[in-house]
């Protein structure tokens, strides 16, 4: 069926209202790299006024070290072994300041399939470097400071069953006047929540060599974080002989690691959008024809998890948000609101917001191949969705929604539940 012309010519006036204003980077490519066209906030990022960008190589303005696997993805797109990608390099910048940016780089095909132009998105992840150097300086920091760590040593005879802890570990637990540690003791000081983690099953079956956990102690300072590495070391004949362990409080970085995720807006299994991130891009949307909010909750995951291990689970998490960003277009908005709940943003009207949904519950019913599975593994989707005029209040829309994804779960699971009526 032909478009309309006034509804193409819409389409089109929106595309580029939401690609000048769009408070990220974007740029339109040609298939030799120059660049077509670019947004005020691709401009300033990489320092070249927008009446220069049209024709610029991007290889004239990226670091030579980051070049090469840029190049290598352009290609596998033109070469249709992809259809786009996402990479973080620098930007090299008129005064040769660097600019780190994550840029998501997208194909536009024509009716042959062939390549036409590339739509990029760049996020400056200037920000995010410091905060990741700022956490590699704390671990180095750590490391030089082993010999006056608050914590200590322990180690397990396996043979023996004989568990000890230093007097350093002992005294910072319980005092100064306190000696090793029994086995039993020292469990009974673990938060009984983190007590799975701080399993020792796979070293002494000699399944693993090292892990670390990280765990609640209680200790005459109140309840502190400590991070354990543990290591198993073999006889002659390779069999489990003793475990070591080195335990390390590291309250304030773990309160750190838990403010940098706070404040972050993506989340670093997926790399959607964060419940924070989904907010701040929200109020942002533009859209004449209205907004759908998509909630999706997986059915059977918690199966996966239970019989396969979180390594999995993580598996169907990663394809999961695959096969739902495929179902939508660059400019709507998935996030993964947690554990297995996903919520989507559509800018568009009731019907666009239904077929979504549809497409999402036809994508997750393509069974997942997992590596320690025997066979392929079902998760399937239900849905629960609303549409509204206006985007001014999400909270509302995901708790109605979420009230008609249960709707869903409770008659069989599995598909969608969609408001007949305008959400207000």
């Amino acid at each position: 069926m032909d478009v309309p012309e006034n509804d193409s010519e819409q389409g089109l006036a929106l595309f580029d209202f939401a690609f000048r204003h769009a408070p990220i980077g974007m740029a339109l490519v040609d298939t030799e790299g120059r660049i077509v066209r670019g947004n005020r906030s691709f401009s300033r990022m990489v320092g070249i006024s927008a009446d220069r960008l049209n024709g610029v190589l991007f290889a004239d303005f990226t670091h030579p070290d980051d070049l090469d696997a840029d190049l290598a993805l352009f290609n596998q797109v033109l070469a249709r072994q992809r259809d786009g990608y996402t990479i973080e390099k620098r930007y090299i910048r008129p005064d040769r300041s660097l600019l780190p940016v994550r840029i998501h780089v997208a194909a536009m095909r024509g009716s042959d399939g062939e390549v036409v132009r590339f739509i990029t998105q760049v996020e400056d992840i200037t920000q995010a470097k410091q905060a990741e150097r700022q956490l590699a300086e704390r671990a180095a920091q750590l490391e030089l400071a082993l010999e006056t760590v608050r914590g200590g040593f322990w180690q397990l005879d396996i043979a023996a069953q004989a568990f000890e802890t230093s007097d350093r570990l002992a005294q910072y637990i319980d005092g100064p006047d306190a000696t090793g540690l029994d086995i039993d003791t020292y469990v009974s000081k673990i938060n009984g929540l983190d007590r799975p983690s701080a399993d020792l099953s796979p070293l002494i079956c000699g399944t693993v060599d090292q892990n670390v956990a990280e765990y609640r102690l209680e200790t005459i300072a109140g309840e502190r974080w400590m991070r354990c590495d543990r290591r198993l070391l073999r006889d002659a004949d390779g069999k489990p002989l003793k475990i070591v362990g080195m335990a390390i409080d590291f309250t304030e970085e773990h309160r750190q690691i838990e403010d940098l995720q706070r404040n972050a807006q993506t989340d670093s299994l997926t790399g959607l959008l964060n419940r924070r991130g989904l907010e701040a891009r929200f109020s942002q949307l533009t859209s004449s024809a209205g907004f759908a909010v998509l909630v999706i909750d997986l059915d059977g995951f918690k199966q996966v998890n239970d019989r396969y291990g979180h390594a999995a689970g993580d598996a169907v998490l990663v394809e999961t948000a695959r096969r739902l960003t495929s179902c939508v277009r660059f400019d709507d908005l998935v996030c993964r609101a947690g554990g297995d709940e996903f919520v989507v943003v559509i800018a568009g009207d009731r019907e666009t917001g239904i077929s979504v949904a549809d497409r999402m519950v036809g994508a997750m019913r393509t069974s997942f191949s997992l590596r320690d599975a025997d066979a392929p593994v079902d998760v399937r989707a239900s849905i629960g969705g609303v549409w509204a005029v206006t985007n001014r209040d999400l909270d509302r829309m995901i708790a109605h929604a979420d009230t008609l994804l249960y709707r869903v779960k409770a008659s069989g699971k599995d598909g969608v539940g969609f408001d007949r009526h305008a959400f207000s």
